[in-house]
């Protein structure tokens, strides 16, 4: 079990919890125990900053529980890894404190199974002026046999509709979640009942539609052309999802080398 949250939501738009393994280049500079501001992403949308720059250990966002996994199932944590906290901050005007919690249930038998969070995303969007329905593509492509277990769909105020399809290497395609109203106030997590098996090559499709007009009552400003950015008044198009696969297996193996393929 994991989970990870603050203790004044009121001020914490999302948390996630990344894993620096040992020898990675993640912000290899940032000691330990010291806070840091991220540099920000280059502006240029023919640059894809979308892709999660390490291993996602877990999230929050306002409606996301912690999360369960099934017993024989875990997530590899290496020894000597370094948890980094992302705290995105939005100030309300009133002084207050926050204290990022991680908390954390251990396997007492080695799990049988791994599960990863990955994600197809699309970070080069350009959504125009009072667009009311600006849709965004993303593609991630299995290199190996896994089982999808669960879906959550990521976008911020202006975010309409989100769509997971799969692709099969048979040609076969399926819905296997549709988002007609989606709500950034509350963020769902959707677990699967029964996993879907993913034969190696099955592609997952995420569409996504954003409200950039002026009908939109959470738009901060319809006059401007919006990109991807990490404040609330930017956007994000991510559709996260979580594989399992024999524990056995290198994470490596799953994705293409280009990781997400992305389709505009």
């Amino acid at each position: 079990m994991l989970e990870v949250r603050p203790t004044d939501r009121a001020v914490v738009h999302h948390i996630i919890a990344y894993l620096r393994e040992p020898g990675s280049n993640y912000f290899k500079d940032q000691k330990p125990g010291v806070f840091f501001i991220a540099p920000p992403p280059k502006v240029d949308e023919k640059t894809d900053t979308s892709a999660l720059p390490s291993d996602f250990l877990v999230g929050y966002a306002p409606g996301q529980p912690a999360e369960i996994l099934q017993p024989g199932e875990g997530k590899l944590i290496k020894a000597g890894s370094d948890f980094v906290f992302e705290v995105h901050y939005t100030p309300n005007g009133k002084p207050t404190t926050d204290q990022t919690k991680l908390g954390l249930v251990f396997t007492k038998t080695p799990p049988k199974e791994r599960v990863l969070t990955l994600s197809a995303s699309n970070g080069t969007f350009k959504i125009p002026p009072g667009d009311p329905d600006y849709k965004v593509d993303a593609t991630f492509e299995v290199r190996k046999d896994v089982k999808l277990v669960g879906l959550h769909p990521h976008m911020h105020s202006r975010g309409k509709a989100f769509e997971f399809r799969l692709v099969f290497p048979d040609g076969k395609k399926e819905t296997i979640l549709s988002v007609p109203v989606y709500n950034w106030h509350w963020q769902l997590w959707y677990n699967l009942v029964e996993p879907i098996d993913l034969p190696q090559g099955t592609k997952i499709e995420c569409t996504a539609h954003f409200d950039n007009s002026p009908n939109n009552p959470e738009n901060p400003d319809p006059r401007k052309s919006v990109i991807w950015g990490q404040q609330s008044w930017d956007e994000m198009m991510v559709g996260f999802f979580n594989l399992k696969f024999d524990a056995t297996m290198s994470a490596k193996e799953l994705s293409a080398p280009e990781g997400a393929i992305h389709v505009h």
